[in-house]
Parts: structure tokens; C-alpha cells; sequence
């Protein structure tokens, strides 16, 4: 007699959505701080907005990305019914352009630090040990766009487990907050706000 295997059920065949992507966004992060580890840093081809230096322009695009990010959010728990506020008719469209939007200026920050700085770890060329904060801060912002894959993949997909738009939403907003409080709110704590004699 042959035992038949059970067939796949729902719950085992929505499993390989998350699964892959978690594993798609791994790569693209690990892809990314490859690319910073292996390019030579250099300020040809990028700019400052006419800000006084690149790290100010970043500092300043970079708080409006937290902006961005606290009202997606905020937007989230109001479109999800988490919290006690009816939520307007325009609040989804809203949603997902703040989304896109602060996503597209994440791309042109972490072209700069990639580009201008690489990803730093060990010692600068000077012989200077790269800070903790540095490293960190690297790591971060290379998770970030591995995250924001998991997230584009949660929400297009369709026949995944009810958590994964959530923890995809949840992982993303946390990378965002933790490489936003080591760039641009250790440089207020630092210097202050940006001017010409500033860092």
C-alpha cells in the first residue's frame, strides 16, 4: 500500500511569498553594500542641492524622508482602523504617494553616501578607525531597500499570510527611524542645523 502525500493547503503555499521575498530583499542589501564595499568613493557626478556640502543636503532630504515615514505610519494605522479617526477618502492615494515619494528620496541619499563615502568599516585611508556609528549606519541604510522589496512584495501580493503586509510594513518603518536617528538626527545632536560653516 502507498501512503499519499497530504496536499499543500492554503496556509504551506502562501509561506513561499514571504520566504522568497525576505530571501530577494537579503540579496539586494547584501548586492548594495557589496557595491559600497568595491566602489571608489568620490563627490564626481553628485551634488548638493546648494547646500554648503553634500552631508547637509543629505541631513535635509533625509529629515524630510522622516516626515515622510511618520505620516505613512500614522496613515497605516488610520486606514487600518488602529486607531479612533475616520479615515478621508483621499488618505489612501495620499498613503502611497508619501510612500513612493520618500522612497525615491531614499534612492538619491543612498546614492550619495554610496557613491560620495561607500560603505566604511575598519579604517579610513588616513589610518582613522571608521565609528561605530558609521558602520551602523551602513548597514542600515542597505537594509532599508532590502526591506522596502519585501514591503513592494507584501503588498502586490495576494495569497499571502495575513501578517506579512504588517511585519513588512513594521520592518521597513523601523530600519527607516534606526538609519535616520544615526545620519540625520546625530547631526542635529552634533552641529546643529546646517549652515556655511557648518559640517
Amino acid at each position: 500500500m502507498t501512503d499519499t502525500p497530504p496536499a499543500a493547503g492554503p496556509a504551506s503555499k502562501s509561506m513561499t511569498i514571504p520566504l522568497v521575498a525576505f530571501a530577494a530583499g537579503a540579496a539586494i542589501a547584501v548586492l548594495i553594500g557589496v557595491f559600497g564595499r568595491v566602489h571608489d568613493p568620490t563627490l564626481d557626478h553628485t551634488t548638493s542641492l546648494g547646500f554648503h556640502t553634500v552631508i547637509q543636503m543629505k541631513v535635509v532630504v533625509t529629515t524630510v524622508i522622516g516626515v515622510l515615514v511618520v505620516f505613512q505610519l500614522l496613515g497605516a494605522l488610520v486606514l487600518y482602523g488602529k486607531l479612533p479617526v475616520h479615515a478621508p477618502p483621499w488618505l489612501g492615494k495620499a498613503h502611497r504617494a508619501s510612500g513612493a515619494t520618500a522612497l525615491v528620496l531614499a534612492v538619491f541619499v543612498a546614492y550619495h553616501c554610496l557613491w560620495a563615502l561607500g560603505l566604511e568599516y575598519g579604517h579610513f585611508p588616513d589610518g582613522q578607525k571608521v565609528g561605530t556609528r558609521t558602520v551602523v549606519h551602513g548597514v542600515l541604510g542597505c537594509a532599508v531597500f532590502g526591506a522596502a522589496a519585501v514591503k513592494v512584495a507584501a503588498v502586490r501580493a495576494k495569497r499571502a499570510p495575513g501578517w506579512f503586509l504588517p511585519v513588512a510594513g513594521g520592518l521597513l518603518f523601523t530600519l527607516f527611524v534606526a538609519a535616520i536617528l544615526t545620519s540625520a538626527v546625530w547631526y542635529y545632536a552634533n552641529y546643529g542645523l546646517p549652515d556655511s560653516n557648518g559640517y
